[in-house]
């Protein structure tokens, strides 16, 4: 009988040593079920981005800074030609506040930039804009042609290329319909345009005439190109050049033999009151 009671003893302080550490586990679990509860957001909520921001950099903006600081203290003739090229480039007026943002030019801030702006002869300023003024005011072909027919003496290149932005590849053009002549001065190393107008009326001196009339060429064609080179003038051709090339590649120049015409019987004879011009021919038996 005393060996039964101790087993029942023992068997109930299992189970309550058993209930204990439940009523533990479960105390445990309850104080942890908050810090995993998901919140629930109405539905017509806005979602929110749960992506964490990137800290923002400062490196390009202290570089873009950096840059617009040395503009601004580079001297005025760089910022000058800063704005004049944008002018040039986008042809559009453009205010003292548009030029600062295009170009971080700071004309209102900088009174010598503005003065000397104001007073290019490239720029015009109308009290509010500023904008290119090219030399001469043209559109386009039509009007680029209508302007070197106005100066049979010549017009210099230098004067039209910033008319329009496409001012130059017209002037290709109107030189391969053969309308105008470009020629290049190799002393001033410019190029002037000449028309090439049958209407325009050009008046040479007698005494040039003369002069050139007088002038014997050298049969070479090399000492002309020289000739012309010494002058000031381009030759369309470059003969030593081909020269060298045609003796690299082994090709010799050998001048056509002229196939002398021998006179017939048959042969009408337009100058027979002058029979000592055909004393030397052969006249071969019929």
């Amino acid at each position: 009988m005393a060996l039964q009671e101790s087993l029942n003893k023992f068997k109930q302080q299992q189970e309550k040593c058993q209930s204990t550490l439940t009523s533990i586990a479960a105390r445990s679990a309850s104080s942890k079920a908050p810090q995993t509860q998901r919140t629930v957001s109405p539905m017509n909520a806005p979602s929110v981005s749960t992506k964490v921001p990137t800290p923002a950099k400062f490196s390009n903006d202290t570089e873009r800074l950096q840059h617009i600081n040395n503009i601004r203290k580079s001297p005025v003739g760089a910022q000058i030609k800063r704005v004049i090229d944008i002018l040039r480039e986008t042809r559009l007026a453009y205010t003292p506040e548009q030029i600062n943002d295009a170009c971080y030019v700071d004309i209102m801030g900088n009174k010598a930039v503005f003065d000397s702006l104001r007073n290019n002869p490239k720029v015009n300023y109308d009290g509010k804009r500023f904008s290119f003024k090219a030399k001469h005011d043209l559109k386009g072909k039509d009007d680029l042609l209508h302007l070197i027919r106005k100066f049979p003496e010549g017009l210099p290149v230098v004067d039209v290329k910033d008319a329009y932005p496409s001012v130059m590849e017209d002037l290709q053009i109107l030189k391969t319909q053969g309308q105008v002549w470009l020629l290049s001065n190799m002393d001033s190393q410019e190029d002037i345009v000449y028309p090439n107008d049958p209407k325009v009326a050009l008046k040479v001196d007698d005494e040039l005439k003369l002069l050139f009339r007088s002038i014997e060429l050298p049969r070479d064609m090399v000492d002309i190109e020289k000739e012309l080179q010494k002058n000031g003038m381009k030759p369309a051709t470059n003969t030593a050049q081909r020269r060298a090339m045609a003796q690299v590649h082994g090709i010799t120049s050998k001048p056509k033999p002229k196939k002398r015409r021998e006179i017939s019987r048959r042969t009408k004879l337009t100058n027979a009151h002058l029979p000592e011009l055909f004393q030397t021919l052969n006249v071969p038996d019929s």
